[in-house]
């Protein structure tokens, strides 16, 4: 079986060979442990080995893409071999303007590596952990998925770029259940096992789950609500996307033709960054090779710039900002600056208003001007004078760009999410946001 380098050599060589122009080759080799759990005890364990090329190909500017996971020699030729002729049917990308240029040099990023994750004979330890702290909380049931990586990836392109970057993780996702309408979620998510805290994941699944007993229907109208990290997390997360140049360019983003403009508070400050240490999705290059960096988006609620790839970039006269997708430029981890209030002082903030733990099934009406529906999930409270009253049964409907505007108080601690529901990483503090709009969610 050739080594993955190898396999980057082969099919650099064949491309040339068919007269390609620009050829970016990104193979990853993947190990994968799964241990899901449900009333309280391990019910699955799987592991997954993978290992698989992405392909970007340019002949006299039509570019094209594909993944090859069959890496024999013979499928490597007749799979470039279907890409030039399907390149010479195409029309021309006028406005493509090429992938950057190597070499570069790369540094080491802090806590994204631990051999001792690789070498971790048993995970599931870590799940009794978590289910433990979930009924010590009150939980009656305990449910969720743990999941290690160990990621190895090669990039070489036509434009002189050879690297490599290996990484490792661990994460937990941990729901809590006492009744039929009583849950919690906790998730904790990192790359180095030393920094790894199960325990604070089902402890916090516990303790909404515990809180949320006998919920009432919950009120419409507009209402000043916090959100927890986990909830906002999710709003970022897509919001991730929209920051991207191909977004703004195919009509999916609120952020069109906004740069230099406000289009939030101004105590809201919104990274993306992409050699972040112990962040879920940090890598030492993107998919051009660009060595990855921290590139602020919002400033003081100012939109700063999109996230840009080489030939983007140029389109806009600007650099990239490290965040290839050859196609798609994407963010890697999105981070929102925390503010100056303990969580405490943020709820002593609102008179009334809601407390939002989560939220999922986040649908867009329009994208190009930010029109949204989520809905809250596990538990959902009424703020009344500081104390919180279970509700349940509503839906968040309203616009993204309103709720960045909207944003009055952040907290001091910040908190590091990834899950399913989560896919782009995020960075994120509590977070209030006044004038919310909430209605009934349907059955």
């Amino acid at each position: 079986m050739m080594e993955m380098f190898e396999v980057n050599e082969l099919i650099l060589k064949k491309a040339k060979e068919l007269g390609l122009g620009d050829v970016v080759v990104l193979s990853y080799e993947t190990d994968r442990r799964q241990v899901r759990f449900a009333n309280n005890e391990v019910t699955v364990a799987k592991h997954w080995h993978e290992r698989k090329v992405e392909l970007f190909v340019e002949w006299k500017k039509r570019i094209a893409g594909t993944s090859i996971t069959d890496l024999s020699e013979e499928n490597i030729e007749r799979t470039l071999k279907t890409l030039k002729a399907n390149l010479e049917k195409m029309k021309p990308k006028e406005d493509y303007y090429g992938i950057a240029e190597g070499p570069f040099e790369y540094k080491d990023i802090p806590e994204t590596f631990d051999k001792a994750i690789i070498e971790l004979d048993d995970p599931s330890e870590y799940v009794e952990t978590a289910i433990n702290a979930a009924l010590e909380e009150g939980a009656k049931r305990v449910a969720g998925v743990l999941y290690t990586d160990h990621d190895k990836i090669y990039l070489t392109t036509s434009n002189d770029v050879e690297a490599f970057d290996e990484g490792t993780g661990i994460e937990i996702s941990v729901r809590a259940f006492i009744g039929d309408l009583e849950s919690g979620h906790g998730t904790n998510s990192v790359r180095v096992l030393k920094k790894f805290d199960p325990e604070s994941a089902g402890r916090k699944a516990g303790e909404i789950a515990k809180l949320a007993r006998n919920p009432e229907q919950g009120p419409e109208g507009r209402f000043d609500v916090i959100f927890d990290p986990l909830a906002f997390a999710n709003l970022l997360s897509y919001m991730g996307w929209a920051f991207s140049a191909f977004a703004v360019e195919a009509g999916f983003s609120y952020f069109a033709n906004k740069l230099d403009q406000k289009v939030a508070s101004e105590i809201v400050t919104i990274k993306d960054v992409g050699n972040l240490p112990n962040g879920y999705a940090t890598r030492k290059f993107d998919d051009e090779g660009v060595p990855t960096k921290e590139t602020i988006l919002i400033h003081k609620g100012i939109l700063k710039t999109y996230l840009f790839n080489t030939s983007l970039a140029k389109k806009y006269g600007r650099e990239t900002t490290a965040n290839a997708g050859l196609i798609a430029p994407r963010a890697w981890n999105i981070v929102l600056e925390p503010g100056d209030y303990t969580k405490d002082e943020l709820f002593q903030e609102v008179k009334k208003g809601i407390y939002i733990t989560n939220v999922w099934y986040t649908r867009f009406q329009n994208y190009m001007t930010g029109d949204f529906s989520t809905i809250p999930r596990d538990g959902i409270f009424l703020i009344e004078n500081g104390e919180l009253k279970p509700i349940r049964n509503i839906r968040v409907s309203d616009n993204m760009l309103r709720i960045l505007q909207n944003v009055v108080a952040l907290s001091k601690e910040s908190y590091h999410v990834h899950w399913w529901e989560v896919s782009r990483p995020v960075t994120t503090p509590y977070v209030l946001v006044k004038e919310v709009g909430i209605t009934r969610a349907t059955k």
